[in-house]
Formats: structure tokens, C-alpha cells, sequence
């Protein structure tokens, strides 16, 4: 650092924090370290009885805080987000619309061990709201060798590390099977709670139909819907392993490619997921009837923003797939279905 007139100051970088104290009204740093000294703020500097200052003195291949998070950045945000201004040589990142937060969580790691630098992000795979606070990004040191901002990006690679990817409001089908509702001796109470989540998205259900205990009838409803132009179906009964319960039985046999029945999710462990040419087609367990939240909860923001569901997605759901049923539920500012 050097010393330097406060008249001549503007456009340097202050080296340690500046107090200001007003009796009876404010005492505290005016302007911290890191700052970036402005013309305006020479008169406030004098005032306080600065002639001279400490600044940082710039040398080549050395990055101040601010620059350095510009970088890191850079390197994370890519679609549907924006960044903040530098403030104290930290940048937040923010959500442009509703939707899915992706996260590369190797890029991420690979950032995070690279010395002296961080960005903190909240969970992926989520739902986040348009305005919402995805991340920050800042190195350690107030100033940092461009070599390791270049191995930093490096270590994340040519793509950005977060993403926002925007809901779809889409047309989707509700199949009700078993033969307790298709006979009528118990009123169909699942179709109205997915209706009611699904709206919350701003979809709209175009076909819904009841079917019996029986695999050829269901397949053929699953095949009228896809027909109909629905890119969300789902199936409600019929996915435990009773022998009368055939629902797995009928999806598989529209040549649907199952990707898994069964997950690691208390509750929802009977949840089955497949791709039917492309469109989702999901048997829901009895859970999504009664319980607060769900596995279905976690995958439902994936399928409306066209995240392709894998085994290994699923897989992975194991570590914090149980839902502890609070009295109040905070989800997704909670554990459930962060890993």
C-alpha cells in the first residue's frame, strides 16, 4: 500500500476501514476497506479530518476484490440471472423469473477448492422465485494474483455453474385407477390435490379420466391422453405391490421408458417416473394424497422446466429424502430434498 493525498485520491482503493463518528447520531466505518474512493467522497474524507490516505497500489497481475468476484461471476451465472453491483468486493447473484435452479456441483466444488476464493450458493434443483438470492461470489484477500483467478476458470470450464430454467405451464392429465373410485363407493380425492399443486405452476388439467383394476384399460387411457396432446400425465392408485395393483404394469406397457419405480424419498418410495416419447408419465403414490410434502413435490418443478429425470437423480434423492412432517411446513426452506 502507499499513502497519498486525499485531494488525489479518486479512483483508488482504500486499504483499511474509515470511522465517522456524529454525536448522537452515527458512529461506525463511513467507508470500509476495499472501497473505491469517488470525487464525492474526497469533501466526506476531509471532513472527517483525512488529509491523506492509505490506498492500494496497483500493481500488474494483481486484482483487486472487486474485479476478482466480477470474474467469479462470470463464471457463474448463466441463463435467466443477473448480478448485483460489487459491494465490498462481493457480487450476489439473482433469479430473473420463476423456475429451477441448476447447478453444475462439480464446477462448483472444483471453484470452492481453488485457494482463496468462494461462491456460496443455496440448494439446486429447487424452486426459486423471480428477485430471489441464488448465490455470492469473493475472494478472500482484498487483493488476489490474476494466475489463480485464471486457474479458478479454469476449474469451472467453458459453461456457466448456475442456471434458472423457466417453468412451463403445461396441459396435463390426471388418470384415476382402482376400482373403489370407478365403482363409486369412494369419492376420487386425489385429482383435486393435484389439481391445487399444479395450479400453484399455473397449469391447467385437459383431460381426466377413471379407470378400473384392469393393465390393457389403463394403458390405453395413458395412449388416449398422450393423444390428446397432454405433456404432463399422471396415474393416481394402484402403485403399491398389492397383486390387485396393476398401474407400473399398464405404463410399461405403452412403451413407456421407465427410468425407476421406487425412490429413496419418505414419503413417496413407490413414485414411478417415465418418458413416453418425451412426456412425462408419472404413478403417483397414495402419499401425495394426504402427505404435505412429497417426492412428488421435489420432481415436479424438474418436469415443468424440462429437466430430464435420471436414475441417478433419483438415487442421490436418498440423502435428505425424509420429510419430517412439521406441524408447519417451511419446504423448500427446509432439509427435505437437499443433497
Amino acid at each position: 500500500m502507499k499513502l497519498i493525498r486525499t485531494e488525489d485520491a479518486a479512483g483508488q482503493v482504500l486499504c483499511h476501514d474509515i470511522t465517522q463518528i456524529i454525536p448522537g447520531e452515527f458512529k461506525g466505518a463511513r467507508f470500509k476497506k476495499g472501497h473505491i474512493i469517488q470525487p464525492e467522497d474526497i469533501p466526506v474524507l476531509l471532513s472527517i479530518g483525512k488529509e491523506n490516505l492509505y490506498v492500494w497500489e496497483k500493481k500488474p497481475g494483481i486484482l483487486h476484490e472487486d474485479e476478482a468476484a466480477a470474474l467469479l461471476y462470470k463464471a457463474a451465472a448463466g441463463q435467466n440471472i443477473h448480478g448485483t453491483e460489487p459491494r465490498e468486493g462481493k457480487i450476489e447473484l439473482i433469479a430473473d423469473c420463476d423456475g429451477l435452479l441448476k447447478i453444475d456441483r462439480r464446477a462448483l466444488l472444483a471453484v470452492n477448492s481453488t485457494p482463496q476464493m468462494m461462491i456460496a450458493t443455496i440448494h439446486g434443483d429447487l424452486p426459486v422465485k423471480k428477485g430471489a438470492k441464488l448465490a455470492g461470489t469473493r475472494i478472500i484477500p482484498l487483493v488476489i494474483e490474476q494466475e489463480k483467478m485464471e486457474a479458478m476458470q479454469a476449474a469451472a470450464g467453458p459453461k456457466p455453474i448456475l442456471n434458472v430454467l423457466p417453468f412451463h405451464q403445461k396441459k396435463f392429465a390426471v388418470i384415476t385407477t382402482g376400482s373403489e373410485v370407478f365403482k363409486g363407493r369412494i369419492e376420487d380425492k386425489f385429482t383435486p390435490i393435484l389439481e391445487q399443486k399444479l395450479a400453484v405452476y399455473g397449469c391447467e388439467m385437459a383431460f381426466h379420466k377413471v379407470c378400473d383394476d384392469d393393465p390393457a384399460g389403463i394403458t390405453a387411457v395413458i395412449l388416449e391422453a398422450k393423444a390428446a396432446g397432454c405433456e404432463l400425465i399422471f396415474t393416481t392408485g394402484g402403485m403399491s405391490v398389492d397383486p390387485d395393483d396393476r398401474t407400473p404394469l399398464a405404463i410399461r406397457n405403452t412403451g413407456a421408458e421407465i427410468i425407476t419405480y421406487g425412490a429413496p424419498v419418505l414419503p413417496g418410495a413407490m413414485f414411478l417416473v417415465s418418458y413416453l416419447d418425451g412426456v412425462p408419465v408419472c404413478g403417483l403414490p397414495g402419499c401425495v394424497m394426504y402427505a404435505k410434502r412429497t417426492i412428488f413435490d421435489l420432481l415436479l418443478p424438474r418436469l415443468l422446466a424440462d429437466d430430464p429425470i435420471t436414475a441417478e437423480d433419483i438415487a442421490r434423492l436418498g440423502e435428505g429424502g425424509l420429510c419430517l412432517g412439521c406441524a408447519e411446513c417451511h419446504w423448500p426452506n427446509c432439509g427435505f430434498g437437499h443433497c
